[in-house]
C-alpha cells in the first residue's frame, strides 16, 4: 500500500464505513454498549457482521463456552433493539485460542471476515473493531495474509505502551494472536486500557438518569450494569469503566480524542511492551479521551434522548 494511502487509513474516517465488529459480549458490561451503539448508529455504520470471540473467565467453562455465550448474548442485545434483520450477519468465532502464530483457527467468524474484505480494497478499506481477545482476526491475517491492505483493524487491547506490565484481559488471553496482528503491517488503531480507556467511567445514577425507562434495551444495560456492579463492587459507592464504548465513539466524534503515529510496539509472552525497534510499521495508538464527549455520544443516541 502507498504510504499516504496507509497513513490516510490511519485517520479518523469521514462519511458511512463497512464495519464487522468482533466482541466477547457475555464478558462484561461493556461490550452490550458498543454493540446498542452500533447499531443505533446507522448514519456511520454499515453492518457487514458481527462476531463472536472466545473468552475464559468465571462467567464461562472454556473459551469455547464463551463464545458460545457471546454469539447468543448478541442475539439477545438485537432482539431487544428490534433488529432481528440483523440475526443473519452474526457469526460464531474460534472455540479456543491461537496455539503458535502461523496456525490459524477455521471459524465462520474469520469465513465471513475474509469473504467480506476481498471485496474492499486500500481504497475503500473494511474496518475491523476488535473488543475482545482478538484471535479471530489474526486468524484472518495467517490464513490470507493479503488483505491486510483491504482493512483497518481497531483493536481495545493491552495497557498504555509504556506502563510497567502489559497483563491486560484482552491481551493476556491470547498474546499469540497479538503479535500476529501488529506483525501483519495492516493499518492498525490501538486503544489501550489501563492508562487511557479507563478514564470512561459512569455510575448506576448516570445509568438511570439517562437510559433508565427509555426502551426495553435501555432497561436492559442499566439493570446488567447495577446488578453486575452490585455483586463485584467493595461498597454501594461504585464507578464502572464503559470500555468499549470508545472505540465506536471514535468514528462518531474523532475530536473527542488525542493519538500519536508510533512503530508497532511488540506484544511479548511476558506481557509487557517492547518499543525497542523504531523501524517496525507505524500504527495510531490513543493516547487520551475526553469521557464527557464518549457519554455525550452514547446517551444521546440510546434511548431517543434529546440533549
Amino acid at each position: 500500500m502507498e504510504k499516504n494511502r496507509y497513513l490516510q487509513n490511519l485517520s479518523n474516517p469521514q462519511g458511512k464505513v463497512d464495519v464487522i465488529l468482533d466482541t466477547d459480549a457475555y464478558n462484561e458490561v461493556d461490550d452490550q454498549y458498543a454493540i446498542s451503539l452500533m447499531i443505533m448508529s446507522p448514519d456511520k455504520f454499515d453492518i457487514k457482521a458481527i462476531t463472536a470471540a472466545p473468552f475464559f473467565n468465571e462467567k464461562a467453562t472454556s473459551p469455547a463456552d464463551g463464545m458460545e455465550k457471546s454469539y447468543n448474548e448478541i442475539i439477545k442485545l438485537l432482539g431487544l433493539a428490534g433488529r432481528s434483520d440483523l440475526f443473519d450477519k452474526v457469526y460464531r468465532g474460534s472455540k479456543g485460542y491461537l496455539a503458535n502464530e502461523k496456525t490459524h483457527i477455521p471459524s465462520d467468524a474469520a469465513d465471513i471476515m475474509i469473504k467480506i474484505a476481498e471485496e474492499h480494497s486500500p481504497e475503500n478499506p473494511l474496518y475491523i473493531i476488535g473488543i475482545g481477545a482478538i484471535t479471530n482476526i489474526a486468524s484472518v491475517l495467517i490464513k490470507s495474509p493479503a488483505i491486510a491492505e483491504n482493512i483497518v483493524v481497531v483493536w481495545l487491547g493491552g495497557n498504555a505502551v509504556y506502563s510497567k506490565d502489559n497483563y491486560e484481559f484482552n491481551m493476556r488471553q491470547d498474546v499469540a494472536a497479538a503479535r500476529v496482528v501488529f506483525d501483519s503491517g495492516c493499518p492498525l488503531v490501538l486503544f489501550p486500557c489501563r492508562g487511557v480507556t479507563d478514564v470512561c467511567r459512569t455510575t448506576g445514577a448516570d445509568l438511570r438518569y439517562w437510559l433508565g425507562g427509555k426502551d426495553s434495551l435501555c432497561d436492559y444495560l442499566v439493570e446488567y450494569t447495577c446488578s453486575q456492579a452490585a455483586k463485584e463492587a467493595k461498597t454501594e459507592v461504585w464507578g464502572r469503566v464503559i470500555w468499549d464504548i470508545v472505540t465506536i465513539v471514535w468514528f462518531l466524534n474523532g475530536d473527542a480524542y488525542e493519538s500519536a503515529l508510533i512503530p508497532a510496539p511488540v506484544p511479548g509472552y511476558d506481557h509487557k511492551w517492547s518499543v525497542a525497534d523504531k523501524t517496525r510499521k507505524t500504527i495510531r495508538c490513543i493516547t487520551h479521551i475526553d469521557a464527557d464527549a464518549v457519554f455525550y455520544e452514547l446517551y444521546s443516541r440510546l434511548g431517543g434522548n434529546k440533549i
